[in-house]
């Protein structure tokens, strides 16, 4: 049987959201959800850029040659 067979439902999740605000606090509650919306929003960009044009901006990195021996 799985951990959440029946679902999350709304006392599941204000007891969550209870647990979250006594480990970050009040006031860095509002930092964290600004710093993870910007987070979502740069990848969704990122995501909807790379499914457009493939092709990467930036040139391929190119490999480092093996190093010969010196000639005697």
């Amino acid at each position: 049987m799985g951990l959440f067979r029946g679902g999350v439902g709304g006392p599941e999740l204000i007891l969550i959201l209870f647990i979250v605000l006594l480990l970050f606090g009040s006031t860095r509650l509002p930092k964290l959800a600004g710093s993870m919306g910007k987070a979502i929003k740069e990848f969704r960009k990122t995501a909807s850029t790379a499914l457009d044009d493939p092709a990467p901006k930036t040139p391929a990195a190119r490999r480092p040659r093996a190093k010969t021996p010196p000639k005697a």
